[in-house]
């Protein structure tokens, strides 16, 4: 009687210990959309901001400008409101607005704002920490104060900072 009773006893604690193993694998998280991999591209998790460092160059028509915008700085944040700031723009950018991708292919955004890059396509590709932003802003009304002309096709290359 003791050997069915341990017999029971064992199968009882081996069915027990095999369901408290099995089980439990988390869901998978959902794939992330093309819009999501191009946010983190630019924001990383919440906010990215990409510097003009180094060796990194600014062109206008193939033409280096980079002095022009010593010290360019612009931050990227994602959330409901998209927002972005920048300094040292050369009259470039405004100094803070909002960002939203133009288009659905996710590779190009736009900026809110008066200044001459606002509202134009900025075509972007992430590399590693760089940042290639290429954009062109037509000659009527590229000049900023009557005076400085800043039509022309840009290359900012950035770092992440």
């Amino acid at each position: 009687m003791n050997l069915k009773f341990l017999k029971i006893l064992s199968f009882c604690a081996v069915v027990i210990l095999i369901q408290a193993c099995g089980g439990d694998d988390p869901t998978p998280a959902p794939p992330k959309t093309a819009e999501q991999i191009a946010t983190e591209a630019l924001t990383g998790t919440s906010s990215l901001t990409w510097a003009l460092t180094g060796t990194n160059t600014v062109t206008r028509d193939g033409a280096n400008v980079t002095e022009k915008y010593t010290g360019f700085e612009l931050v990227l944040t994602s959330g409901a409101a998209k927002t972005y700031t920048s300094k040292s723009s050369g009259d470039l950018f405004d100094s803070s607005g909002n960002w939203s991708f133009a288009g659905s292919n996710f590779d190009k955004f736009t900026l809110t704002g008066s200044k001459p890059a606002s509202g134009r396509e900025i075509s972007f590709t992430r590399t590693g920490d760089n940042l290639r932003l290429t954009f062109t802003i037509p000659a009527p009304g590229a000049r900023i104060n009557g005076v400085f002309a800043v039509a022309g096709n840009y290359v900012f290359n950035l770092n992440k900072k």
